[in-house]
């Protein structure tokens, strides 16, 4: 009767963990989020039901359903797994589904997950760690509970790549408070639309035009000195990934 939170990593099926993989392919029921890549689904068992409760950008009132359905599915019986998008615990609410589930005495078993605030900087060949341009990195969600962000000013002189999820449609707001900081207006920034999928594509900016970059849903921004490679050099070590 266990209940099974499985990360679904940050795109390609080629970078589930294998017991991801084999927990789909045995699944009776599967719990899916909106982004879950195509080759990722292509993996789940054919004889699954598959129950899609993926969130609209800006919704958030339907956690309460989707950890209600986790929990009448979990008394149920059968295999049933929970498929996050990257990694359960990297605002995924993995936690908040695992409290529900506890709470009706429910076994959970947490299956992590390739996070795309680590993924994405990659398949664009970007460190987020260098011994001579930053030695730390901080992942940061640009929503939150009712709209609310962290307040980014305090990072700017941190000296650590700042790597910002769920920003894209925050990012003049966001890129405002690094400046009022005293971040350069040029620091680099790096935003990956749709990492390790055939949609991947890589906007290479600063910090001054960042509100005014083409950039689409979903992306990773990445800002900081290591984000500072050419699109050349970019789009060369991207396609070398695949």
């Amino acid at each position: 009767m266990t209940v099974y939170l499985v990360g679904a990593g940050p795109g390609s099926a080629d970078l589930l963990t294998l017991r991801a993989a084999r927990l789909l392919g045995e699944a009776d029921v599967v719990v899916i989020d909106r982004l879950v890549d195509e080759s990722v689904r292509a993996c789940i068992n054919a004889n699954a039901e598959v129950i899609e409760v993926g969130k609209q950008p800006g919704q958030s009132g339907t956690q309460a359903l989707i950890n209600d359905l986790l929990v009448t599915l979990g008394l149920s019986g059968g295999t049933i797994v929970r498929l996050k998008g990257g990694d359960p615990f990297v605002f995924g609410r993995g936690f908040e589904e695992v409290l529900a589930l506890q709470g009706a005495s429910i076994p959970v078993e947490v299956v992590p997950g390739v996070s795309s605030a680590l993924a994405a900087p990659a398949a664009a060949g970007i460190p987020v760690t260098h011994r001579d341009l930053s030695r730390g990195v901080v992942i940061v969600t640009g929503t939150g509970s009712g709209g609310s962000a962290v307040d980014l000013t305090a990072l700017a002189q941190s000296g650590l790549t700042i790597v910002l999820l769920m920003g894209v449609e925050r990012r003049a707001e966001l890129a405002r408070q690094l400046l009022d900081g005293g971040l350069d207006e040029g620091t680099p920034v790096a935003a990956i639309e749709w990492a390790w999928t055939d949609r991947q594509r890589v906007v290479a900016t600063t910090l001054a035009h960042l509100a005014t970059a083409v950039i689409s849903s979903p992306a990773v921004l990445v800002i900081g000195a290591v984000a500072g490679y050419s699109a050349a050099e970019i789009s060369t070590f991207a396609h070398a990934l695949r």
